[in-house]
């Protein structure tokens, strides 16, 4: 399987998880490490472009392009299983559990959780502190520019 990430070029390597620690996002709280990718790069474009206006637009963003085998097994969520407040902004208290449990369990090295941007799409979260996530591999980095009509 191959997944795309998103995120500022001085992030891009190496994957760690780290950054969301520092903030806590809408699957993890403070403190715990999850990297974010998606399904395709226009998800992955999707997730970051809702955060920005056209004014605050940074202009050194990456897609990371990488490689997950298809050994490595990932735990599936559906939207009926998630709180009835999943979707809202901002993020609730009881989504981070649910990416804090994934953590703690660490049962799995994947969590496909669906996407509040784009319904019907699919986020997967990796736990870098699994004992499978020496097997995934960054492919390729490259530059990405966002068209501005995004924004108008």
């Amino acid at each position: 399987m191959q997944v795309y990430r998103l995120s500022r070029e001085k992030f891009a390597r190496p994957l760690s998880g780290k950054g969301a620690a520092l903030k806590g996002a809408r699957w993890n709280p403070i403190g715990v490490e999850l990297i974010y990718t998606a399904q395709n790069r226009s998800l992955a474009m999707a997730e970051v472009a809702v955060h920005f206006t056209l004014a605050t637009l940074p202009d050194d963003y990456a897609m990371t392009s990488i490689y997950i085998p298809d050994e490595i097994k990932f735990k599936k969520t559906v939207e009926s299983e998630l709180p009835k407040d999943w979707k809202m902004f901002p993020h609730p208290n009881s989504t981070q559990k649910i990416g804090l449990d994934f953590v703690l369990e660490n049962r799995y090295c994947l969590l496909q959780i669906p996407s509040v941007v784009t319904q019907g799409e699919f986020n997967i979260l990796i736990n870098p502190n699994h004992k499978d996530f020496h097997k995934i591999e960054i492919l390729r980095v490259e530059k990405f520019p966002f068209d501005k009509r995004i924004f108008r």
